[in-house]
C-alpha cells in the first residue's frame, strides 16, 4: 500500500490524511473548493478546521474533482452520511477494482437507512471495503493519543492497513465486525444527541433517553448480524462517552440546541458543521421500526427533530415508556 487519496477536508479528513502520510503513503487531500484547496496549501494547514497541525509534504492538497484516483491502492471517503451518496456518485466510474476503500462516515445513507459500507459496497468495485469506528477525534489523533478500530471483512486488507496506522502512531483495533462498527457509530451519534437534547430536564432524563436509545439501536444490530462485543468496547461506549463529554461535539452542540427549542433545521448552520446525529435518527427510527424491532425512544426522537413534537413532551413520554415497562415487569 503505497498511494492513498482522502476525499474530504473537514477535521476528521485533514487527520486521516495527515496519519496516512506519516504511516508511508502519499496521500491526495480533496478539499470541497478551489479556494479551500489554495488557502490551506499556502498555509500548509487546514486552518478552517484543524488549525496548528502542519501539513506533511507528502500530502498533496487538491479539489477533490481533480483528484486522480486511477492507480490508488486506498480511497478514503471523509463525507458526511447525508452528502456520501452525491460524493459516491461523481466517483464510483473513476475508481478501479483494485482500490480499496475505508470510509470515515458514521450515520444512516438515506433514503432506505442503510449502512455507508452496505451503500458503497453495491456502487463501487473496490478490491476491499472498511470502516474506522472508535472516539475518533481529529486533534487528538494526529497527536498520537487516539485509539480507533479497523472494521473489514478482508482479513488481508484489514492488517495492511492496520499496520499503516501503526506506523502513524495510533492504537489501532481490528475487527471483521463491519456491521457492528458501522451501527456503534450510528447508535452513538444518536444517544449523544438525545443525552445532550434532554440534559436541561435532569441528569436523569439524560441518562434515560441515552440507555433507551442506546438499547434499541443495539437489539436492531444484533439482529443484523453484529456481535454485542463491539458496542461494549472501543467502537460503542468508548465512541459514546468521548462524544457525550466532548464540549466540542457537533452531537452535543445539536442537542443542546434541540433541547433549548431551535428547529433541528437551522442547527448546522449555527455549529457551522453537518451533525450526523440529526440527520441518523430519523432514518434509523425508521429503519429499526420497518424491522419489527422496538423503536419508541428514536420515533419520539425523530418525530422531535421533524418539529412535530417539543422536548418536553418527548421526555414526558420516555418518563412514561420506563414507567410502563417497571410495571409489566
Amino acid at each position: 500500500m503505497r498511494r492513498a487519496a482522502v476525499i474530504g477536508a473537514g477535521s476528521w479528513g485533514t487527520a486521516v490524511a495527515v496519519l496516512l502520510a506519516r504511516g508511508g503513503l502519499e496521500v491526495q487531500l480533496g478539499a470541497r473548493t478551489a479556494a479551500q484547496a489554495t488557502e490551506m496549501i499556502e498555509a500548509g494547514e487546514n486552518r478552517r478546521y484543524l488549525e496548528g497541525v502542519d501539513l506533511p509534504d507528502s500530502v498533496l492538497v487538491c479539489p477533490a474533482a481533480e483528484i486522480e484516483l486511477a492507480g490508488l491502492d486506498l480511497v478514503c471517503l471523509a463525507i458526511p452520511s447525508g452528502s456520501l451518496p452525491q460524493a459516491v456518485g461523481a466517483i464510483a466510474d473513476r475508481i478501479s477494482d483494485r482500490s480499496s476503500v475505508l470510509l470515515l462516515t458514521k450515520g444512516m445513507i438515506a433514503p432506505l437507512g442503510q449502512l455507508p459500507a452496505e451503500y458503497v459496497g453495491e456502487r463501487i468495485r473496490a478490491r476491499a471495503i472498511a470502516c474506522l469506528g472508535g472516539p475518533a477525534h481529529a486533534r487528538e489523533a494526529v497527536s498520537g493519543s487516539a485509539a480507533l478500530v479497523l472494521g473489514s471483512g478482508d482479513a488481508d486488507f484489514r492488517d495492511q492497513l492496520g499496520e499503516v496506522f501503526d506506523r502513524a502512531g495510533l492504537v489501532c483495533e481490528r475487527t471483521r465486525d463491519v456491521t457492528g462498527v458501522e451501527m456503534a457509530g450510528a447508535a452513538k451519534n444518536a444517544a449523544a444527541l438525545a443525552a445532550a437534547t434532554t440534559e436541561p430536564f435532569g441528569l436523569n432524563a439524560a441518562g434515560i433517553a441515552t440507555a433507551q436509545v442506546w438499547r434499541e439501536c443495539i437489539a436492531y444490530a444484533i439482529s443484523r448480524g453484529a456481535e454485542l462485543e463491539t458496542f461494549s468496547g472501543l467502537a460503542g461506549v468508548g465512541d459514546l462517552t468521548a462524544t457525550v463529554l466532548a464540549p466540542s461535539s457537533r452531537n452535543r452542540r445539536a442537542g443542546e440546541l434541540l433541547g433549548r427549542g431551535t428547529p433541528a433545521a437551522e442547527i448546522p448552520a449555527l455549529i457551522g458543521q453537518a451533525s450526523e446525529g440529526l440527520d441518523a435518527v430519523p432514518l434509523l427510527a425508521a429503519a429499526i421500526s420497518a424491522a419489527g424491532s422496538p423503536a419508541e425512544a428514536l420515533n419520539g426522537l425523530a418525530a422531535l427533530i421533524r418539529g412535530e413534537i417539543d422536548a418536553e413532551t418527548w421526555v414526558a413520554g420516555l418518563h412514561l415508556g420506563e414507567r410502563s415497562k417497571r410495571e409489566a415487569a
